[in-house]
């Protein structure tokens, strides 16, 4: 399966940069870093379970944002943590 996979630690205290020291590291053990926070993943169903819950037990969701992005078939978006993402298919009130 193709992954593209976002994070967005929190740093401001030395937890939140052990936290994305961790994350960075989670994913380099299974993709490509295309951006500073952003990696691309190509994983088995198996690879994916095992990294998905590394991530999760790493990241602290009141503080921190993960997003994942299924490019297999259809794309999906989930998304874990702070920053919750708009949905562009409702209507969009300015």
């Amino acid at each position: 399966m193709l992954l593209l996979i976002c994070y967005d630690v929190s740093t401001i205290e030395s937890a939140g940069r052990r936290r994305l020291r961790r994350v960075a590291r989670a994913l380099q053990d299974y993709g490509q870093r295309v951006q500073n926070s952003v990696f691309e993943c190509r994983v088995t169903k198996t690879h994916w379970t095992i990294l998905q819950n590394r991530l999760l037990a790493e990241i602290n969701t009141d503080q921190d944002s993960l997003r994942f992005y299924y490019l297999d078939g259809d794309v999906s978006i989930e998304h874990h943590g702070t920053k919750k993402p708009i949905n562009l298919e409702e209507p969009l009130i300015l």
